[in-house]
């Protein structure tokens, strides 16, 4: 669609959600400068998951194709292990799409995939190395950032946004009691070919597992706050716990020698109290951080990012965006980021309950009963894959 008017956007940060939303913008016919505070993508990101509602909105765009001519892996269920056995609690091949998986890539590939997509837009432009330090304000309202004027500015910038410290909008924990040891060791043949996105529980640990093209990314929970504790112990108990509760990796933990080779995640569950100030507003991390566990915090990005494009659209080819339509914006998402982050705060506290007490935390025997009945993995494997009350495109 042709542009007619002098409308645009300046969206900070090019992660998922911004990235996403400034090309919806782009596609659209409005201008946009999109700010990445790194020089490139090329870093070690610690989600790589895409969800078959990504996909779904990837192929109206007709950008699923070609994207998943990159090399990537397919997750098709979701299981824990305990040490009473194991559950598969969500199986993707049982939902009614063509996209019956979540698809596992690094995110940075994904990311260049569609800043490539984005630059080809007229109008668009991708600045990298840009750090926002300043916004700019006239009689009470965001008219741009570092000298770029803009009718809307958007904080996509994660969970440490400096947007969100700049206007003044602070997050409120709601209370993560974990923390996650990342780390990889590679693939080998012989490995389980079932094996995808996987949760293997102990007394007082879990791991998480991931496949991908790049071998298996895995994070090893901790108390939060026990990352000191945890180095001090060095890679000796991670290990053990690997030889124990995955048996099949015991032949390469080895290859796990220092604390230089993981990575602190401290798991965060907060959210913004209101998502904008006039002229400005936050999605994704920048507004609600979601945990990990799960792997939706890239979808509830994407999610943020078609509900923004679906009401800013409209306004922006008006002028200004006015505070009606941000709040908007806010009021269509936060209630299924409600209920996500409500679901992950009772599972965090379950986990913390039963690692003091000694018990299991994950009762399989239960799960197992559960999880037999019909029906139950296809559900559960449909909120994953789509979330609660998922925006659908509505723009032309």
């Amino acid at each position: 669609m042709a542009r007619t008017s002098s409308e645009s956007a300046l969206v900070v940060g090019g992660g998922p959600g911004g990235m996403m939303l400034a090309y919806l913008l782009g596609r659209a016919g409005i201008r946009v400068t999109l700010l990445e505070a790194h020089r490139d993508f090329d870093r070690d990101f610690r989600g790589d998951s895409l969800h078959p509602y990504t996909l779904e909105l990837l192929d109206e765009l007709g950008l699923a194709e070609p994207l998943l001519e990159l090399p990537h892996e397919k997750a098709r269920q979701f299981r824990l292990h305990t040490t009473a056995g194991s559950v598969t609690t969500a199986d993707y091949t049982r939902l009614r799409t063509p996209f019956n998986y979540v698809t596992l890539m690094p995110q940075a590939r994904f990311l260049d995939f569609m800043a490539e997509r984005f630059r080809s837009l007229p109008g668009c432009e991708l600045r990298t190395g840009c750090k926002v330090t300043e916004l700019d304000e006239r009689d009470g309202r965001i008219v741009g950032a570092q000298g770029i004027e803009a009718d809307v500015v958007i904080g996509a910038d994660g969970r440490h946004s400096r947007l969100r410290r700049l206007a003044d909008l602070p997050a409120r924990s709601l209370g993560a009691r974990t923390d996650l040891i990342w780390f990889r060791l590679p693939h080998r043949d012989g490995d389980p070919p079932d094996a995808d996105v996987d949760l293997f529980f102990g007394r007082d640990h879990y791991v998480g597992l991931l496949t991908g093209t790049e071998g298996w990314q895995l994070g090893y929970s901790v108390p939060k706050g026990g990352y000191a504790k945890a180095r001090d112990a060095g890679v000796e108990p991670i290990r053990r716990f690997l030889d124990e509760h995955v048996p099949w990796l015991a032949g390469r933990t080895h290859l796990l020698t220092d604390f230089t080779q993981t990575t602190l995640l401290s798991v965060d569950i907060s959210r913004v109290q209101r998502w904008w100030r006039p002229g400005l507003l936050l999605i994704g991390d920048a507004a609600h951080v979601i945990s990990p566990v799960g792997g939706n915090g890239i979808l509830m990005a994407i999610q943020d990012a078609v509900a923004a494009a679906n009401r800013l659209v409209p306004a922006l080819r008006q002028g200004p965006v006015p505070d009606h339509v941000l709040a908007a914006v806010q009021a269509d998402r936060e209630p299924a980021i409600k209920l996500v982050q409500d679901d992950q705060v009772r599972i965090e506290h379950r986990a913390a309950r039963a690692r003091e007490s000694g018990r299991p935390i994950v009762p399989a025997k239960l799960l197992r009963l559960i999880t037999a009945l019909p029906g139950v993995r296809r559900r559960a494997a449909r909120a994953n894959a789509y979330g609660p009350n998922a925006p659908r495109l509505s723009l032309p």
